[in-house]
């Protein structure tokens, strides 16, 4: 299967919008896991075992790997290879760079790391994007409107015709999904709700990578009924910290499940 199948019959199959964060910052972990030989796989791994039923995808953050050199890296390849293999995983990279750059950076997300997805930095153009677009079964997701507070200081500048830059990349995105094999999704901010609408208009079927409803403090009923395409589906609502630390104590995995459940039954209701 592509992307766009396997994430299709696993949001049948889950009855599912919940993408976890797997952003296992090791000084976070539970003092319990913290003497293990790979705490951050296991952790990861227990995460996983209570909430695979409950997801559309699991989301692993580069950064709190590759901090921990070596160890973390083996982490994340073992937490990627753990994952069942119908669940996407979306490796949260944000890479981009010159095309042969690009390349090897595709290279290592899909065929070291075994992600289905890779988030990308679009603002070089398409032959940053276009070495990943080139593995028909995989997908991108570019940065398009951040969920962060100075996304505005150059998402928002008007460009061509006075329209914010935001859109532009909209643009870009969707041409980049006519033009390559692979599945071209953007990332949303929820935190900005009201630009999810003009989004969709630009993309009515691609995939939507949302961050910002868990700690963020993004809006849950805007992002939804913004964010859906016509079929009521086609976003992937991330939430890291607010379900995978819970609870820091020996019943975090339990704790996470409750959370995830909850986060599932709320954006379900809410479409």
């Amino acid at each position: 299967m592509n992307f766009k199948e396997k994430f299709s019959a696993i949001v049948a199959k889950n009855n599912s919008l919940v993408c976890i964060g797997l952003d296992s910052e090791l000084a976070k972990l539970p003092e319990h896991l913290k003497s293990a030989d790979n705490p951050q796989f296991e952790f990861n791994k227990a995460i996983i075992d209570a909430t695979a039923d409950l997801v559309c995808a699991y989301k692993p953050n580069m950064a709190f790997y590759e901090a921990e050199g070596v160890k973390g890296m083996e982490s994340l390849k073992k937490t990627i290879a753990y994952i069942p293999k119908h669940i996407p995983v979306i490796l949260d990279a944000k890479r981009g760079d010159i095309d042969n750059t690009s390349r090897l950076y595709a290279q290592a997300c899909f065929e070291y790391l075994g992600a289905d997805a890779v988030t990308v930095h679009g603002y070089m153009g398409t032959d940053t994007v276009k070495p990943f677009l080139e593995y028909a079964d995989k997908a991108i997701f570019v940065l398009v409107k951040t969920s962060n507070p100075s996304a505005v200081e150059f998402e928002d500048l008007p460009g061509e015709e006075g329209n914010p830059n935001y859109l532009r990349m909209a643009e870009l995105v969707a041409g980049w999904g006519r033009l390559f094999p692979g599945t071209a999704g953007a990332v949303v901010g929820a935190t900005y709700p009201d630009d999810l609408l003009p989004i969709r208009e630009i993309l009515p079927e691609a995939p939507l990578l949302i961050p910002g409803l868990g700690k963020q403090g993004g809006d849950a009923e805007k992002t939804v009924k913004n964010g859906m395409n016509a079929r009521k589906v086609g976003i992937l609502v991330n939430n890291s910290r607010g379900i995978i630390f819970a609870s820091e104590a020996d019943d975090f995995a339990d704790a996470a499940r409750e959370k995830a459940q909850a986060f599932r039954d709320m954006l379900n209701q809410l479409r």
